[in-house]
């Protein structure tokens, strides 16, 4: 997949490095935790780049996590136990958040874990939580975190997934646009995993990849590549990155005049960072997403989520990786209710058999990669003419729904 993390060195290296050498304690066996863990607060930890280039996301994260512990202890918590968010800061840092993690279980005691904002991030604290038999809901993009080698009873997996998320907005972009195709790449797990999901799909539209670029995290000057795209007259240009790498791109390349020449489509498009830029540079951009306020329309879930966040931050609304970090906390905490405890197998056995409508419909995790099957909208960045309020700035041209078939087969992940 070639570069597997941001520090550009082994990851198989970095994680076992973060998680076996960064607390020397030796863990306490989970069953002598749960023994001691069913009275009390329910502590769940929460580490997330809140610094760093995805600190937008990451703050929202932490405001629509922090929505999901207050609805269920305003409904009573677990017999009366209510829930509490510890929040840390992961930096963006695989090593940092092995660190935050380990601390998070052995020092805070906290009976689950839940966030994340970066694949490697998320793969170095999953290697932590299954070491100390802690279950993980992780709420970033990834497709190692499923897959056998990284997987385990205690992982489960509130994102969506690269395969899943490139694959519908490939499947909407590639037949109406044209074959002829560029990629724009961040050079780090996220960027290769959205190329190769991007890849798979347009295997059966008989795409023809005319160029290939790839780009560090934090790039501030995406237009010396550009005249090379414009070379390769590609009919879309996909473009992997993420943050504020993403803003960057989107207004270099308006300023550039790519968009008279190709569309430009991203595997995910942020409302935090169209918020930013404004409606000219996002005009006629593609892109995938989890979530979108406009849903409230159909779905009283989120309708739910958008007047808790509209009566807390000033009648604003929540972005998507926000509503992710609304759904990982919701989803382990009706798993709380539905198990009646907070012990880990009982809680997998809930997880397993939950289904749950956090904020867009139904949702379920399947039992062999505990990967959350869930719906994928395909958004296009409305122009000015068609915005009616400050947070009208996108279309839903299309869904995916929640379905098995969108994500890679249990055998095809190396689950039998």
């Amino acid at each position: 997949m070639g570069s597997r993390d941001i520090l550009a060195v082994s990851r198989r290296s970095l994680l076992k490095g973060a998680a076996l050498g960064a607390v020397g304690a030796i863990a306490a066996p989970a069953y002598l935790r749960n023994a001691f863990a069913q009275t009390g607060p329910i502590k769940i930890g929460f580490p997330v780049p809140i610094s760093g280039p995805y600190s937008t996301e990451a703050q929202d994260q932490v405001r629509c996590a922090e929505l999901a512990v207050a609805m269920f202890n305003d409904a009573g918590g677990l017999n009366g136990r209510k829930a509490e968010l510890l929040v840390r800061d992961d930096k963006l840092n695989p090593g940092e958040a092995a660190t935050r993690a380990l601390e998070l279980i052995e020092n805070d005691k906290v009976n689950f874990l839940c966030g994340s904002l970066s694949a490697s991030v998320q793969l170095s604290v999953n290697q932590v939580a299954k070491q100390r038999g802690v279950i993980y809901n992780s709420i970033s993009q990834s497709d190692s975190i499923n897959e056998k080698a990284d997987f385990s009873k205690y992982t489960f997996h509130e994102g969506l997934n690269p395969h899943m998320t490139a694959g519908a907005v490939g499947r909407y972009v590639f037949p109406k646009f044209g074959k002829r195709v560029a990629f724009l790449i961040a050079d780090y797990a996220y960027g290769h995993e959205m190329a190769r999901g991007f890849r798979n799909a347009g295997k059966a539209f008989g795409i023809e990849e005319v160029l290939e670029i790839k780009h560090p995290l934090g790039q501030t000057d995406f237009s010396t590549f550009f005249p090379r795209i414009q070379a390769a007259r590609p009919n879309v240009l996909i473009v992997c990155n993420f943050g504020r790498d993403q803003l960057n791109t989107v207004k270099q390349a308006t300023d550039f005049g790519l968009k008279q020449q190709m569309k430009i489509a991203f595997p995910v498009l942020l409302f935090s960072q169209r918020l930013a830029g404004g409606p000219g540079p996002f005009e006629g951009v593609f892109g995938g997403a989890n979530y979108y306020w406009g849903l409230e329309e159909k779905f009283p879930s989120a309708k739910r989520l958008n007047d808790a966040y509209r009566a807390k931050f000033n009648n604003a609304v929540p972005t998507d990786y926000g509503a992710l970090g609304f759904a990982g906390v919701y989803a382990l905490l009706e798993g709380v209710k539905k198990a009646g405890t907070t012990d880990t197998d009982a809680m997998i056995a809930a997880l397993e058999a939950l289904k749950y409508d956090a904020y867009k419909g139904e949702e379920y995790f399947r039992t062999c990669d505990h990967q959350a099957v869930q719906s994928v909208l395909v958004l296009e960045s409305k122009p000015q003419a068609q915005v009616k309020s400050q947070y009208d700035v996108f279309s839903i041209v299309d869904t995916q729904p929640a379905e098995d078939k969108f994500l890679r087969s249990c055998s095809e992940l190396g689950h039998g």
